[in-house]
């Protein structure tokens, strides 16, 4: 019997397609049938006809380059209707609503799908004047602050191909439009933590995001908090970072282990 047999014989038929996809979602970014299958070790055409699969049946999507697979649809509406389950959903609204309350304006969580960001939650502030962007609602990577904080986790190859082939299309006067500009406004939202939008997106909106991270502190998700400028300035906005940082520990506690907060 063969290595490769004897693997294939280890993990459950039941299992196989689960474990691929947990593997795609562990690599954070388009990975081949070759490369998940160097920790599952099963059979050349068994991981193939696996991909094959779950890609017919919409879970997982080619990437343009031919090679690299994604997340497809279906996978990404199961894990936001996880991540909206009752129990989960009560602790992080009351999370949500004490940061609302502590910084007087809407905060938003915002998942990374394929064309950008989609508002998976948020608590409105009192204010008669705020701005309406409803769950469900998906707004783009590269003039967002939820957005520029997602692309500040990809790696340098992904984020320089994001920067050099997807439409800048300028949003108000503010938006970033040239690559490299975008590129060194992603590089120092590495360094330090958190990501702004200076009505880049819209006309009078500021906000402020930070990421929701795994134990392995890979970007999952997140938290933002947008207001009207004339109410709000960046600066100001910028001083709750630490509290949008500590929110944001306690939500991925929530995805972790499911504690709720005290």
């Amino acid at each position: 019997m063969t290595e490769a047999s004897e693997k294939e014989g280890t993990i459950p038929t039941n299992l196989r397609l689960l474990m691929v996809l947990e593997e795609l979602a562990r690599a954070g970014v388009p990975v081949t049938p070759t490369e998940v299958n160097q920790t599952l070790g099963l059979p050349k055409p068994t991981i193939h006809r696996l991909f094959g699969t779950l890609e017919k049946e919409g879970f997982i999507q080619r990437e343009i380059d031919g090679r690299g697979y994604a997340p497809g649809g279906r996978l990404r509406r199961l894990s936001t209707d996880v991540l909206s389950s009752l129990r989960i959903r009560t602790a992080r609204i009351a999370i949500l609503t004490r940061l609302a309350q502590a910084v007087g304006e809407t905060c938003n969580i915002a998942l990374p799908d394929r064309e950008g960001m989609i508002y998976l939650e948020r608590v409105e502030s009192k204010w008669p004047l705020r701005i309406q962007l409803p769950v469900g609602t998906m707004v783009p990577f590269y003039c967002t602050a939820s957005g520029k904080m997602y692309l500040s986790q990809l790696d340098e190859k992904h984020l320089r191909n994001y920067a050099t082939t997807g439409a800048l299309e300028a949003r108000t006067n503010a938006t970033i439009t040239h690559p490299d500009a975008l590129l060194d406004e992603v590089r120092a939202i590495r360094k330090r933590g958190y990501a702004t939008d200076n009505a880049e997106f819209m006309d009078g909106m500021i906000a402020v995001a930070v990421p929701i991270v795994e134990t392995n502190g890979r970007l999952v998700s997140t938290l933002s908090f947008h207001a009207p400028a004339q109410r709000l300035s960046l600066s100001d906005a910028i001083a709750f970072v630490p509290q949008l940082q500590d929110a944001a520990q306690k939500l991925s506690n929530l995805i972790d282990d499911g504690d709720a907060v005290e």
